[in-house]
C-alpha cells in the first residue's frame, strides 16, 4: 500500500507553517485507486470533506482539450490563423495560428492584456503578497480591447521563442466559442460537466468555493470572473482534488481519444519542458505531463505520468511561496513512480 513519503510530508509541513486558515489538499492516483489528504497549519484534517479551489492556469489544459476535440471532429484546423474566428481583423495581415498560440510560440508578450505598469504591479503584488491584486482579478478583457491589442501588437510569420501567454490562450478560447456558436463560457461549462463528467468543476466561483488568504492571513475572498471577461480561458476554472484526479485518469487512459493530441510534443518549451497542447511535457520523459496555476490567493499543481499510470494534485487556498506547490507535487509524483518500479 502506497504511503506519502517523509520528504513529501516535510515539504507539506514547511509549506503549511504560519498559514492560519490553510486548507492544503494533496491527492494522488495510482492505477484506479485515488487518495486525498487535507492539511492545515498543524495537522491532517478529515479527508472526507470536499473543498473547491480556484485552479488558475490549469484551466489552460481544459481549454486546449476542447480545442483538441474540435480538431478531432474536423470543426477547425490547428494550423488555422486566429483571424478566421475574429471578425473585423484584416485578412491580408498576419496573425498567429492556433498552434502557435497553444504552444506559447506566437510572439505575444507575457504581460498582455496588461500594460507595463499593470504587469509590474501584478508581479510586485505576487512577490510581496497581499494588497488589492490578491482580492481583485487584474486580468480583464472585452472584445474591443482584444481587437485593439491584436492590432497594436504586430507579429511576424515565424516561430517565436517560448513566452508564456495568457492572451494567446484567451484568443483560442474566444475562437472555440465562435465555432460552437455558444460562446466560450457556456461551451466550456457544458464540456466540463457533460463531456468530461466533472460535476465539481466549473468556470468562475460559487458559494462552495473556499476563500483565499494572503501571506498575512487576510481574507482575499475569490477572484471574480464572468462571461464577458475574455481572459477566462486562461485561468477561470474552479475544481476539487477529486475531480482533478478523475481528469488525470481520463488523460492517462485517453478514454476520450482526442486527449492523445494534447499529449504529443507540438513545440519547444523552456529548459526542462516541451509543449503539448495545454500541458508541459517533461523533456527527459514526455510521458510526464503537468501544469501549475495560481490566482490572487490560490495555488495549484497537477502532474501525471501516463506510462506508470500515476498522478499527483496539490491545491491550496494561499498563494504559496516560490514553487512550493510544484515541489510537493513533484515529490509525491516521484515517490509514486518509484513505487511502480519496485
Amino acid at each position: 500500500m502506497f504511503e506519502i513519503s517523509d520528504e513529501t510530508l516535510r515539504l507539506i509541513k514547511k509549506t503549511s507553517k504560519g498559514k492560519k486558515h490553510l486548507k492544503l489538499t494533496v491527492g494522488y492516483l495510482t492505477g484506479n485507486h485515488s487518495v486525498i489528504k487535507i492539511y492545515n497549519e498543524n495537522s491532517e484534517l478529515d479527508s472526507s470533506k470536499k473543498y473547491h479551489y480556484e485552479i488558475g492556469s490549469i484551466t489552460k489544459t481544459f481549454t486546449l482539450s476542447l480545442l483538441s476535440k474540435y480538431v478531432f471532429e474536423n470543426k477547425l484546423s490547428i494550423n488555422d490563423p486566429i483571424q478566421k474566428y475574429i471578425e473585423e481583423l484584416r485578412e491580408d495581415e498576419y496573425y498567429p495560428t492556433l498552434l502557435r498560440l497553444a504552444t506559447h510560440s506566437s510572439g505575444y508578450s507575457a504581460r498582455l492584456p496588461l500594460n507595463k505598469r499593470e504587469y509590474f504591479n501584478l508581479i510586485l503584488g505576487l512577490i510581496r503578497g497581499g494588497g488589492d491584486l490578491s482580492k481583485k482579478n487584474p486580468l480583464n478583457m472585452d472584445l474591443n480591447k482584444m481587437k485593439i491589442l491584436m492590432e497594436k501588437n504586430k507579429l511576424k510569420d515565424v516561430d517565436y521563442s517560448w513566452k508564456y501567454s495568457n492572451f494567446g490562450i484567451a484568443l483560442i478560447g474566444y475562437g472555440l466559442g465562435i465555432v460552437s456558436d455558444r460562446g466560450y463560457w457556456d461551451t466550456m461549462n457544458d464540456f466540463l460537466q457533460n463531456e468530461l463528467e466533472l460535476k465539481d468543476t466549473y468556470l468562475g466561483t460559487s458559494t462552495n468555493n473556499l476563500h483565499g488568504y494572503d501571506r498575512k492571513n487576510n481574507d482575499c475572498g475569490n477572484w471574480k470572473w464572468n462571461k464577458e471577461n475574455l481572459i477566462s480561458p486562461a485561468g477561470a476554472i474552479s475544481s476539487t482534488a477529486d475531480d482533478l484526479l478523475k481528469y488525470a485518469k481520463k488523460n492517462i487512459y485517453e478514454d476520450k481519444p482526442y486527449l492523445s493530441l494534447c499529449h504529443k510534443k507540438h513545440g519547444n518549451g523552456k529548459k526542462k519542458y516541451d509543449m503539448g497542447l495545454g500541458w508541459l511535457l517533461l523533456k527527459k520523459n514526455n510521458n510526464v505531463i503537468l501544469h501549475s496555476g495560481g490566482t490572487g490567493c490560490f495555488s495549484s499543481f497537477l502532474g501525471i505520468d501516463k506510462e506508470k499510470k500515476v498522478a499527483s494534485v496539490v491545491l491550496a487556498n494561499y498563494r504559496l511561496g516560490m514553487n512550493d506547490d510544484e515541489n510537493i507535487g513533484f515529490s509525491l509524483l516521484e515517490s509514486l513512480q518509484k513505487s511502480k518500479d519496485e
